[in-house]
């Protein structure tokens, strides 16, 4: 019965174990793209929701780093860069995706809690939420 127990423990460490670094892949897999943002929740919350959102994040995955730069959609199907991009390096050694950011006045930390096809939600320090859904460009068709 001990042989028993101990296999199945050691089953299901090995299992989350796995499943750890497969969702950390996963999501840094997904993280690349454009981004809308949905909604922002705070550790009390409170939500503040986005309608309409003239800027959209651009994100941009290659190895271990990584950058995000703020666009704004043209109605011809292009996007103009508002000159706002921020680099950072990709950490999934804890099996969180972690990015961490650094620019001469400051250093932060977000975590990417879910990053699927359609929709990416990131957690900052201060527990604010971001929700985004992936941006679909305007179709006047």
């Amino acid at each position: 019965m001990k042989k028993y127990v101990i296999s199945s423990l050691l089953l299901v460490i090995f299992t989350s174990l796995f499943s750890c670094q497969q969702n950390t892949k996963e999501l840094k897999e997904n993280l690349s793209g454009y981004w809308e943002i949905k909604k922002v929740t705070t550790l009390q919350g409170e939500v503040k929701e986005f309608k309409i959102s003239t800027v959209i994040d651009y994100i941009t995955v290659a190895g271990n780093s990584g950058k995000r730069t703020k666009v704004s959609p043209q109605l011809d199907g292009s996007f103009k860069n508002n000159g706002a991009t921020e680099s950072f390096t990709i950490d999934g050694s804890s099996g969180e995706l972690i990015l961490r950011y650094q620019n001469p006045e400051s250093m932060w930390v977000e975590k990417v809690k879910d990053a699927t096809k359609n929709k990416l939600r990131i957690v900052n320090k201060q527990g604010k939420e971001y929700s985004y859904k992936r941006f679909e460009k305007f179709n006047f068709n």
